[in-house]
């Protein structure tokens, strides 16, 4: 077991060397990153808000705006409006497209959404902006893609922002400095179990 120990040892502490190596070649970025979640499996949104934990855990300033799921009492939605004084939450969507069932109320909803989107990005005021769904508003027509490229390109030197939902354009995840690709490979919803709260919202 001692021999076995000291192999670890000797191991990991020439792994430790290596990877301080790697991260002194690095640099430190000189501006808010774009990082997009996108994919047909769960857990883009949830990534998002993962993430806005993680920076109100470092003392960031943080807004999320919510493209679709405005009418929905999401487990999220509930919880940050607990906590007003730390996230500004703008709820703008008016729900899915088949519960509207109709177009030009959903391409205004989107439009509202998008211009305080611009502010908050560009305010100087957020470290953190989160936009919700916004891929889903893009996949739909509700806003010209290269307006929204443009918006985000503009956003303030020091904000990050994260976008979410399924079918993201090419053109955004090639503008990104992260895309992450949820995979499905199991969902309870497929063998006929409704969206548990909680979990999935």
């Amino acid at each position: 077991m001692t021999d076995q120990n000291e192999e670890h040892r000797i191991a990991m502490e020439k792994r430790q060397a290596e990877q301080r190596e790697i991260i002194k070649s690095k640099k430190k970025g000189t501006r808010g990153q774009l990082l997009v979640n996108t994919g047909d499996g769960k857990g883009k949104s949830t990534a998002g808000f993962g993430t806005v934990l993680r920076a109100l855990g470092c003392d960031w300033k943080v807004a999320i705006v919510l493209f679709v799921k405005g009418k929905w009492k999401t487990g999220e939605r509930e919880f940050f409006n607990r906590f007003s004084d730390l996230v500004d939450l703008r709820v703008m969507g008016e729900g899915f497209t088949w519960d509207t069932q109709d177009r030009e109320q959903d391409i205004r909803a989107a439009r509202a959404a998008w211009e305080v989107s611009c502010e908050m990005m560009q305010s100087g005021k957020y470290q953190l902006v989160l936009l919700d769904e916004l891929n889903i508003v893009l996949r739909s027509g509700y806003l010209p893609l290269e307006e929204v490229l443009a918006g985000l390109a503009a956003r303030h030197v020091d904000t990050h922002v994260i976008v979410t939902g399924r079918n993201a354009p090419t053109e955004l995840m090639d503008m990104a400095d992260m895309v992450t690709e949820m995979k499905k490979i199991k969902h309870p919803f497929d063998v006929g179990i409704k969206a548990t709260q909680g979990i999935d919202y």
